[in-house]
């Protein structure tokens, strides 16, 4: 059979929700295929991103109050890759009891998951870098888990403005300009650039089977 060309790899066909992970080494759905979680702020604007990126507008609730998210969400999509909706971080009305469960949760399972192959982390072109979109990096760092950082909320800006922006949170996170991503949920404005990346990380061979 012939392989599908770059683009037909970007329809995103069929999208399944397979489970959800509650508490720290708690259950999971088991699968085989690749990972790639996405992570950031509760109001950086996750849950539209998702929805813009898989075009479907129920995927990934919206809610006026961020922080509602309270376990880890596992999509199968094209049954070639499981999609990984992390709890928002960093919201500052969200109780420090759940603070404290929900960053073990998501630690539990960046170091547990063996098929992890990369994570979208989300940045609001507008707002500089918090501490703890820092610390996020410094621990995917640490992990050695390939990086990417979607800019969310391009349309707030001007084209000139926002590409500004885009450099200047490269230069302050020392992060290479392709890793970093400026993205619209209301214009779709870096679906494609941000689906491309994902799918050279699902294809992309872990060195521990290059070896």
């Amino acid at each position: 059979m012939a392989k599908d060309p770059v683009g037909d790899k970007l329809v995103i066909r069929n999208v399944e929700f397979i489970g959800g992970m509650a508490e720290r080494h708690g259950w999971r759905p088991e699968s085989s295929l690749p990972e790639i979680a996405f992570a950031g702020r509760s109001n950086v604007g996750k849950s539209s991103l998702l929805n813009t990126l898989v075009r479907r507008k129920s995927f990934a609730r919206v809610s006026r109050t961020p922080g509602r998210t309270r376990e880890i969400n596992f999509f199968r999509i094209n049954n070639g890759f499981v999609l990984v909706d992390l709890p928002g971080y960093g919201y500052a009305r969200i109780s420090k009891e759940k603070k404290s469960e929900w960053k073990p949760l998501i630690e539990s399972y960046l170091r547990r998951t063996t098929q992890l192959r990369g994570i979208v982390l989300l940045l609001d072109i507008r707002r500089d870098p918090s501490d703890d979109d820092r610390a996020m990096l410094d621990f995917l760092a640490e992990m050695e888990v390939p990086t990417i950082v979607a800019l969310t909320k391009k349309d707030k800006l001007s084209r000139a403005a926002a590409l500004e922006r885009a450099a200047e949170i490269s230069r302050a996170l020392a992060l290479a300009s392709e890793q970093v991503i400026p993205f619209s949920a209301q214009s779709g404005e870096g679906r494609i650039e941000l689906l491309e990346a994902i799918t050279e990380l699902v294809e992309a061979v872990p060195e521990a089977d290059a070896q």
